[in-house]
């Protein structure tokens, strides 16, 4: 089975990864990387979904839920942009994403 990608950027990259792997139905890992070309570094971490449980509807909604509370985020942290990238290579940004999107790439 391949596997699902998520790129995430931003200050609370890390933290925002973490939380994303601890959302139930969801397996995997992640690695950190950071461009320190820019003024400010950012970090940038890439999850690797190795398992999903249950309904991909379900798991589209908590991702997005997921993705929205980043968004959100009062503190001045927060995570700037994600990317999944499918099994069949099919990328999406999450930003004005529809659940039904973020199904077809996490079943695709």
């Amino acid at each position: 089975m391949a596997e699902i990608q998520l790129a995430i950027a931003g200050e609370d990259a890390i933290a925002a990864t973490e939380a994303l792997l601890e959302i139930p139905g969801i397996s995997g890992n992640y690695t950190v990387s950071s461009d320190t070309q820019e003024r400010e570094p950012v970090v940038t971490t890439i999850a690797t979904i190795i398992g999903i449980v249950g309904g991909g509807i379900a798991i589209a909604e908590q991702i997005r839920k997921w993705y929205q509370e980043y968004q959100a985020k009062q503190s001045g942290k927060r995570i700037e942009k994600v990317l999944i990238v499918g099994r069949n290579g099919r990328r999406l940004l999450l930003k004005d994403a529809t659940l039904e999107e973020i199904r077809q790439i996490l079943e695709s």
